[in-house]
């Protein structure tokens, strides 16, 4: 139901296209731009390619002036190669069939997924020159280093997360209220300067691959939602 509800949102957001052509992606695109591919085809059986183009560097502003029905959208449906609709994100994009979800994140995309009637979801197949093209030839051509990777990245996030918690647990324990009803507690994590900047780097690459991947955990990726 919730799900539901949420998804009727999201298709209010939908604005008709322009019908301008979809623009080729560009290398200097890399972390500015996402593109993803669905073939489906339509109540009369003819087949058609869908086109998502995500824009990263959608600022508020433009964002603001998509509500008001102006401007570039952050993210756009394309049939054919012909923008039908757009839309600020999160957002659904109806297709036959189904709905396509998009979300992002700070780090990139949280899910590109179609959505079918009954339920049934599958990821969108990205553009081979985008980042998400790029993780996804890396994996299929190293499975072993992509693995490894992943789990790297995994790790690296649970102990960015323990360590957040901890401090926010001593931080909230120190408020003079709570500590006189339940005392005070120190974390016994106490990282130097260097240590903390390093966690945090690592923290935000582990996001960004795991964004590469459209792999995403509401408590695993809090950091990055």
């Amino acid at each position: 139901m919730v799900n539901k509800l949420m998804r009727r949102r999201q298709l209010v957001k939908v604005r008709s296209g322009d019908g301008s052509p979809l623009r080729d992606y560009r290398l200097w695109q890399l972390f500015a731009r996402s593109l993803f591919f669905l073939e489906l085809a339509d109540h009369d059986g003819i087949s058609h390619t869908y086109a998502v183009d995500v824009r990263y560097l959608a600022d508020a502003k433009t964002r603001k002036q998509h509500d008001n029905g102006e401007g570039k959208a952050p993210a756009a449906l394309y049939r054919n190669g012909v923008q039908v609709s757009r839309s600020n994100v999160p957002t659904a994009f109806p297709v036959p069939g189904g709905v396509i979800e998009v979300t992002t994140t700070a780090f990139g995309l949280k899910r590109m997924h179609f959505v079918s009637e009954t339920g049934a979801q599958r990821a969108l197949r990205p553009h081979h020159r985008s980042q998400e093209g790029l993780r996804a030839r890396f994996g299929q051509r190293f499975p072993r280093a992509s693995a490894v990777i992943g789990a790297t990245a995994v790790v690296i996030l649970v102990v960015a997360l323990a360590v957040n918690i901890l401090h926010g647990v001593e931080v909230l324990t120190h408020s003079p209220v709570i500590a006189e009803k339940v005392g005070t507690f120190t974390s016994p994590i106490r990282l130097p300067t260097w240590a903390n900047a390093t966690l945090i780097t690592a923290g935000t690459l582990a996001a960004l691959e795991r964004a590469t991947r459209l792999r995403h955990n509401r408590f695993l990726d809090i950091v990055s939602s």
